[in-house]
């Protein structure tokens, strides 16, 4: 399977992996990283918040001698080598952590994967042992001022000096987390004259280094975040990363791999949002009555409860998908930096929806949990306002979602018009059909037949769009991101609903859960809330940029396409609560 490439082929449940499949190693280093953050981090909350000075790096440090920020490094630098599957659950684990998660990801993501990725050996040798034991810290220097999302708009400049050693560098950089402790910084500038950026690792003691204070932030109050200046700092010509001009791709490929690390780490901030809301839910008493009680409660837990079960089942079958492409690519003699690259740019579509649905999903389950806190919610003695703030940044890092959804849309759209899948023959395949297109027969007795053939029809209305838009606009299209954004939404909502529907159908065929009926539910709610939003996206796009008789015509085909038998979501969103209540925690 290609990356982007599920939109047009059927997939089976056999041939995906599933959260259930973890194994006890994989199991019990996730568990590690979950003791470490209850008892190490979690006591220190409010502390990390109000910068206790030393605490953070300290806990950063304590992290790294107990091997937790070297599980992705080799063990020929003393990391623990572990699989890219592996690795992110161990970030879903760190996810819950709040300001600190912000940090270890910082550290162990954008600080040191374009060194382990893009650096020569002795680069490696001499910094990847610090950045593994954590007696460095990491951070990654791209924002500026006047370059955010346009990144390759940054005016740091990097000059060779007369004899040839360094590289001066002047510019100014912002937003930079874990700037106020890192020892090992890599920062992007452009060489001279460029138009494109190169990277350097830069030691934080080099003379003219200054920064300004902690910024105040919204949320994620814990973790360092400076504007950093380079005044004159010599940098060792041998700690340019990468190639000269490289510095823009390793920043881009850092940033697809970022998007997918994040959508596993929300996952640990929707565990622990939706274990207060249930455990708050069940002590708060109303009307003589718990809260849980109440049906208009149970519709906020269940909706908590299928966005975080959506939002696993989709990052780990992408993340086995990429995972499996590493192998590949080092059987066929790529060297580990280059397969990891190659691995994730291939799946740069599903990185960039599972970042946008994940971040959005987090986002929706901690703005419940306040409502379900009601004004002790609204409280900073309550844990739902820490997870309110530090939630919001996540649909900004890794590029903001508006970003994300173009890339989406964009990604695949030109892996059709490279032929790289065979995205526009399907679409052609279709059209020439569409005569005989008819809405999925909402009696099907087989569960799982219907909910796959809702799935290939949802599939089918997003594919013909492609290049009914490029058509129209051709180059052009880059402009009309209002389409482009609905077009994403509907890739992004077809991944997760199938996604969701092959770990359920694995779950039952394989007899992994007893009780398989209250997965049933989840899907079916899932499906109910999609379908009524994927139509909604089909109607927006087509009346877009279609007129008329042509214009009538496609909604006709949308109306068949997104056609929905309607369940009775309020009961299953009920049974759905009533089993969080029972177990008093999330153990879908």
């Amino acid at each position: 399977m290609k990356g982007g490439e599920f939109l047009i082929k059927e997939v089976t449940a056999e041939t995906i992996f599933i959260p259930e499949e973890f194994d006890e190693e994989q199991l019990m280093i996730a568990q590690t990283c979950e003791d470490f953050v209850e008892t190490e981090v979690a006591p220190h909350f409010d502390a990390l918040d109000m910068h206790e000075e030393g605490l953070m790096p300290s806990l950063l440090k304590k992290a790294g001698e107990m091997g937790l920020l070297g599980i992705a490094i080799p063990e020929e630098f003393d990391g623990f080598g572990q699989s890219f599957l592996t690795n992110m659950k161990a970030n879903e684990a760190i996810g819950s952590a709040y300001s600190f998660s912000v940090a270890f990801m910082a550290h162990t993501g954008i600080g040191s994967l374009p060194l382990l990725y893009y650096g020569n050996q002795q680069q490696k040798e001499h910094y990847l042992p610090k950045l593994a034991t954590g007696e460095w810290l990491a951070a990654y220097c791209l924002t500026e001022p006047g370059a955010g999302s346009d990144a390759n708009a940054g005016k740091t400049k990097a000059v060779l000096s007369e004899d040839g050693k360094h590289y001066i560098l002047n510019g100014q950089k912002m937003w930079i987390t874990n700037g106020g402790f890192a020892d090992l910084l890599t920062v992007f500038a452009k060489i001279d004259n460029d138009r494109v950026l190169s990277a350097f690792l830069v030691e934080s003691s080099t003379e003219g280094i200054t920064m300004n204070p902690e910024e105040n932030k919204m949320g994620i109050k814990g973790s360092s975040t400076r504007q950093i200046f380079f005044n004159d700092v010599k940098v060792p010509v041998e700690n340019q990363l990468g190639k000269r001009g490289e510095g823009y791709r390793i920043a881009l490929n850092i940033l697809h791999l970022g998007r997918i690390k994040l959508g596993a780490t929300v996952i640990g901030g929707m565990r622990r949002a939706i274990n207060n809301s249930i455990n708050y839910s069940m002590e708060r008493k109303q009307f003589g009555a718990s809260l849980a009680d109440f049906g208009a409660i149970k519709h906020k837990l269940a909706e908590q409860v299928v966005k975080t079960f959506s939002t696993e089942s989709a990052v780990y079958r992408a993340s086995k998908d990429i995972q499996d492409e590493i192998s590949t690519l080092l059987e066929e003699g790529k060297s580990y930096g280059q397969a990891n690259i190659g691995a994730v740019a291939e799946f740069e579509p599903e990185c960039a929806l599972l970042k946008v649905y994940g971040s959005e999903s987090l986002d929706y389950i901690v703005d419940e949990l306040v409502q379900i806190y009601g004004g002790m919610g609204f409280s900073a003695e309550a844990p739902a306002d820490r997870s309110y703030r530090d939630s919001r940044i996540n649909r900004i890092f890794e590029g903001t979602n508006e970003i994300n959804r173009l890339i989406i849309a964009d990604a695949e759209l030109k892996r059709g018009l490279r032929h790289k899948i065979s995205l526009l023959e399907k679409a052609a395949e279709i059209l020439e059909n569409k005569e005989s297109i008819q809405a999925v027969d909402g009696s099907m007795k087989d569960y799982y037949a219907q909910k796959h053939a809702y799935v290939n029809q949802l599939k089918k209305a997003v594919v013909i769009l492609f290049p009914m838009l490029n058509n129209n606009f051709k180059k052009q299209l880059a402009y009309e991101e209002e389409i482009m954004m609905n077009v994403a939404d509907m890739v992004m909502y077809v991944y997760v609903m199938e996604s969701t529907l092959l770990r359920v159908e694995k779950l039952d065929m394989n007899g992994i859960k007893k009780d398989i009926s209250v997965y049933h539910d989840i899907l079916d709610v899932l499906m109910h809330d999609v379908i009524h939003i994927f139509k909604k996206e089909t109607v927006d796009a087509v009346s877009s940029f279609l007129e008329e008789e042509e214009k009538e015509e496609m909604l006709a085909i949308m109306q068949k396409l997104t056609a929905y038998n309607p369940v009775n979501a309020k009961a299953a969103r009920r049974r759905i609560a009533n089993k969080l209540i029972d177990d008093e925690r999330y153990s879908f």
